[in-house]
């Protein structure tokens, strides 16, 4: 049982210790730990990328903002090494992971089911329904909005390999990434467009936290745990559902 527990396949339901409520497997390992490198990264990306692009502690060109500001440049370097790694990570996982809830369908509302819980999630947001939509992981609208996040992370990826290109000597590694520059109509524009999706990514975190909150507290369903445990307390029905609606969809595919 404790092996189980451990690793649950993809619909092990537990009973829960309240109500009708029953502990589901949301979060797998990957999904929980891309997670929280990507967060760090990102945290640790965005201070020196503001230092960067405005140095300030030490005035002028003295050696001691030289020191710094290399320093400043190697942690930023090196967590984009470990940002870029989870993003590849967590793309490949969209489609390689046994656990439903982490796979791509819950980021494109492909089924007809989270297609009609679309709509749920924009009345829900736009503070016309009172209550999210049920649904057990990504509800449509947030799947969409974490697509559409990742799609800036390999823009953030993509214009600071060409930022390091440029700046590189010949022969380095990083020149093989000088392709990048045109595509981004140099260095200045690839600045300017790495500069504007941090401001981008830093609105997005503030919100994220915000909806992440306020879903818990609305739903009471461990929404900001289950980034650590892996699991959320789900009404009993709502899984049972999803579940219907999900064969429901495959039946009528093998109709068709």
């Amino acid at each position: 049982m404790r092996a189980m527990a451990a690793h649950p396949p993809e619909d092990l339901l537990h009973p829960a210790v309240r109500g009708t409520r029953i502990r589901v497997y949301v979060w797998d390992l990957v999904v929980r730990n891309t997670h929280w490198v990507i967060a760090l990264a990102m945290a640790l990306l965005i201070a020196t990328g503001l230092y960067i692009a405005h140095p300030f502690g030490f005035p002028g060109t003295t050696p001691g903002s030289h020191f710094l500001m290399g320093w400043v440049k190697v942690v930023h370097f090196y967590a984009a090494i470990f940002f870029t790694l989870s993003v590849v990570v967590r793309i490949i996982w969209f489609f390689t992971s046994p656990v439903r809830y982490a796979r791509w369908p819950q980021f494109i509302p492909v089924q007809r089911y989270r297609r009609r819980e679309l709509l749920n999630s924009l009345k829900f947001y736009s503070f016309i329904r009172p209550r999210p939509p049920d649904v057990i992981g990504h509800n449509p609208l947030a799947g969409l909005s974490y697509l559409g996040v990742f799609l800036l992370y390999l823009v953030m990826i993509t214009s600071g390999l060409a930022l390091y290109a440029g700046s590189s000597l010949p022969g380095a590694f990083m020149k093989s990434f000088q392709f990048l520059v045109p595509i981004y109509g140099g260095l200045a524009s690839a600045r300017f467009i790495h500069h504007l999706v941090m401001w981008v990514l830093i609105l997005f975190v503030i919100l994220h936290i915000y909806a992440n909150a306020l879903t818990s507290a609305l739903e009471e369903n461990g929404e900001v745990d289950s980034i650590f445990s892996g699991y959320k307390f789900v009404h009993r029905e709502d899984v049972e559902k999803e579940l219907a609606d999900e064969a429901a969809e495959r039946a009528g595919r093998r109709r068709a």
